[in-house]
């Protein structure tokens, strides 16, 4: 099994900090931020930052949706980690400033692929499909934050 991997960034005009207290916030501002492919949103624990246990389905073609119930770590400054209780996995959101007024924000998520040519097919266009629901999210966090 290959390692699978999508990332998808943007800069957003408003302070790093309020950027990432929405996006920590998970019973407030995140489900707010979530496009059409998110459904069954539900904080089960917590839901601001680190401790938060959120659960939803991703759809991510017309017929792959993915179970997900993930615990939220945040191991340094700026950085929230959403690690896949059901699945390998692991998505990482950082934001860092980007000069006056402005942050960047990078979500990357990894999981162990398929073998085969299932694993191609998934190693070729899922990082391209999950790119596209990553950079609705952030262009939804983006008119959230620059308010």
């Amino acid at each position: 099994m290959a390692q699978v991997e999508a990332t998808t960034e943007r800069v957003i005009a408003a302070d790093a900090e309020a950027v990432f207290d929405a996006l920590a916030d998970y019973s407030g501002a995140r489900p707010k931020l979530l496009p059409e492919h998110f459904s069954e949103y539900e904080v089960r624990e917590g839901g601001d930052g680190a401790g938060t246990l959120v659960h939803w389905k991703l759809q991510a073609t017309s017929k792959r949706v993915r179970d997900c119930l993930l615990e939220v770590s945040e191991p340094t400054d700026g950085e929230l980690v959403e690690k896949d209780r059901n699945s390998s996995m692991v998505t990482t959101w950082r934001v860092t400033p980007a000069g006056e007024g402005k942050s960047r924000v990078v979500v990357t998520s990894v999981w162990n692929g398929a073998g085969g040519i299932g694993g191609f097919f998934e190693r070729t266009f899922a990082p391209k499909g999950l790119g596209r629901i990553y950079d609705t999210l952030l262009a939804n966090l983006a008119a959230h934050a620059e308010k």
